[in-house]
């Protein structure tokens, strides 16, 4: 699937789910967004959609656990999954993202890519690297994605690849892009990317 050939005028969160049993069977391919909680998932998805608040920005990350689908011109799915790593998030809530999170990869032949955001200011964390691991064990193909790189110098940026693509529990030629949601830094790269696997 080509850049080209989808009307990203034609968008909308055509579902979500809050529990396992509510995942969306659908025959169309999904590419889901992973990462931290506020670290920029939303912002990621408006800008690569170019709308300003179809994905709501949370003021309050970890709040919501739930997996939002949003339909893209009925021909693929944006998956945007719950937030992990909050630290004021009860062991409860904790318990509820990992059943949603892990029933989502179980099983699903229409996830065809994830998207892995990485803070660009912060590294991998620990978190991260358990959803490297996760992700690893599910076989399914991933991009890193550097975000808020518009705060960063080019040479903090140069630092921050490099730290990234160490990371032992990388896959071998697995993509790492630098993106900015502010500026548009990668936009059209993530995008071509996300296609060439629907």
């Amino acid at each position: 699937m080509k850049i080209s050939e989808i009307n990203f005028n034609n968008v909308l969160l055509g579902h979500v789910a809050g529990a396992p049993v509510q995942h969306k069977k659908s025959g169309l391919p999904q590419i889901a967004f992973s990462g931290r909680s506020n670290v920029g998932k939303s912002s990621l998805i408006n800008s690569l959609l170019n709308r300003k608040s179809l994905a709501r920005v949370s003021s309050q990350p970890g709040k919501t656990i739930t997996c939002n689908y949003y339909e893209i011109d009925r021909k693929l799915y944006f998956v945007d999954l719950p937030g992990y790593g909050f630290a004021k998030r009860p062991k409860e809530d904790k318990k509820r993202w990992s059943a949603l999170t892990q029933s989502y990869f179980e099983d699903n032949s229409a996830l065809k890519l994830i998207l892995q955001l990485v803070d660009s200011r912060v590294g991998f964390t620990v978190d991260d690297n358990a959803m490297l691991e996760w992700m690893n064990y599910y076989e399914v193909p991933y991009i890193i994605i550097c975000t808020k790189c518009d705060k960063l110098t080019k040479t903090e940026l140069s630092e921050c690849a490099g730290k990234i693509v160490q990371n032992p529990l990388l896959r071998p030629e697995t993509p790492v892009v630098l993106y900015s949601s502010k500026e548009g830094m990668g936009r059209r790269e993530v995008l071509g990317m996300a296609l060439a696997h629907c």
